[in-house]
């Protein structure tokens, strides 16, 4: 899952589906809405009435009502949703939880299952899931045209146990097999190590409590190094994105102050900008030159982190092109256990720019050139621009589509190359370096 959502109470979120709570679970209740609303509900009752009387077996009411709020949602963007029960639970465990399970964050496609990416760790980052690949079977079972739920209960199972996964990835001419043993996923969204006196934070999402675990994290690095960090890395490859709240909370964590996100929506109420707040003491780092690594796979909140740093100059951005998703979900609960997950704004950087579509473009573009599957690809990545429905950026540019493609000689190196030298990230290892060899006034003043 993809998203940069906020949380609305129940009560104020009542005024805001209304129009959701017109949709009625009885023949009485949709001739009620058909006699208010013209002739469009009409149709909705004409085909309603269809189904129950002349369908081959009888249909459940919730079923059919299920379906039709799922259609609207569809016919807006990929990512607004109606969540049952099952559904809300899911989210809260995503958000604040562990689960059994493989640690993909997946979506459909065309009737397809797509994975946006696989959280670091998990057993199907270790298995070899990448980005981009299509998930065509499930223990030998075709599973194209089913609901995306579905193959999520598949994947999700109890711990220990073991399930095959046919992918299918650009590049490949055959499908690849993979055999992954479930494992629980604990929402541990921060790590963090010492390379010489270099602090690397890597944060995988954006569940709840992100931005005290970074603090503590720059802690314990600032301890383990004695006090003499020499440079910072923050490491938001993959991370599909999360609570927006936590997104703008590590922003603030290096930044004094200036503007971090805003957001523009239908309404004056949907606007809002959200600004460092010096909540922790300014900058944490205290103006330590900082790289922050970014890829296809970061998404949502990690671009919103991605772009605050970049616009307000305080980090150089490395590594690839961003998955390029720009607009803020709203979490509105229906009731207890039910709620709307809908598109409700869109997110501008500091200077103004939308990632819709195109993305954060990083100040130096580096290729994972140590992964071979990212070679046979071409680069050529999966992102937000090529789900279906998907919002259109209003703001266009007139950048080069292809500007991923990197021709610099450095980059010519192989994975077998690489391995030889015992570099197994070579994106890590180029910011390393950089951060190694260039003038700390060097890098804090870069300019886009």
């Amino acid at each position: 899952m993809i998203m940069a959502f906020k949380f609305v109470p129940l009560l104020r979120a009542a005024a805001l589906v209304s129009a959701v709570a017109l949709i009625p679970a009885s023949t009485a209740g949709l001739a009620a809405v058909d006699a208010r609303s013209g002739p469009e509900f009409s149709k909705l009752l004409a085909v309603y009435e269809r189904i129950k009387t002349s369908y081959v077996e009888p249909v459940d009411d919730d079923k059919l009502i299920k379906g039709a709020i799922n259609g609207m949602l569809a016919a807006l963007d990929p990512h607004s949703s109606y969540l049952d029960a099952r559904d809300f639970e899911n989210l809260r465990t995503q958000t604040d939880g562990s689960y059994g399970g493989l640690g993909l964050s997946v979506t459909m496609d065309d009737g397809a299952v797509k994975v946006i990416a696989p959280t670091k760790g998990s057993p199907a980052d270790a298995a070899g899931v990448k980005a981009g690949d299509f998930i065509t079977h499930i223990n030998g079972k075709l599973i194209y045209g089913g609901t995306l739920d579905e193959a999520v209960d598949q994947m999700r199972g109890p711990p220990g146990t073991t399930i095959s996964l046919t992918l299918f990835r650009s590049g490949r001419d055959e499908p690849i097999e993979v055999k992954i043993t479930r494992q629980i996923i604990e929402l541990k969204p921060v790590d963090w190590k010492v390379e010489g006196n270099v602090g690397v934070i890597s944060v995988s999402s954006f569940s709840a409590n992100v931005g005290s675990e970074a603090l503590d994290a720059f802690k314990q690095i600032k301890a383990k190094t004695g006090g003499r960090v020499t440079g910072l890395i923050l490491d938001l490859r993959g991370n599909p994105g999360g609570l927006l709240d936590q997104a703008v909370a590590l922003s603030d964590l290096f930044l004094d102050h200036g503007v971090i996100v805003s957001q523009r929506g239908r309404y004056t109420r949907d606007n809002e900008t959200y600004s460092a707040e010096s909540m922790t003491p300014g900058d944490i780092a205290k103006g330590i030159p900082m790289v922050v690594l970014i890829n296809e796979g970061s998404a949502s909140a990690s671009e919103i982190v991605a772009g605050a740093l970049q616009d307000q100059h305080r980090a150089v951005l490395m590594g690839q092109r961003s998955f390029g998703k720009g607009s803020v979900q709203t979490l509105m609960p229906l009731t207890r256990d039910t709620a709307l997950k809908l598109t409700t704004a869109r997110y501008y950087t500091p200077s103004g720019r939308s990632v819709q579509e195109g993305g954060i473009d990083p100040d130096i573009a580096v290729p994972q050139i140590s992964d071979p599957d990212l070679r046979k690809r071409a680069l050529r990545f999966y992102r937000e621009s090529d789900l279906r429905g998907h919002l259109i950026n209003e703001i266009k540019d007139d950048k080069d589509l292809e500007r991923d493609k990197v021709q610099d000689p450095r980059f010519k190196m192989t994975p077998e190359e690489l391995k030889a030298k015992g570099i197994d990230d070579f994106q890590l290892y180029y910011a390393l370096q950089t951060l190694g060899r260039t003038a700390p006034q060097a890098l804090a003043a870069r300019k886009r």
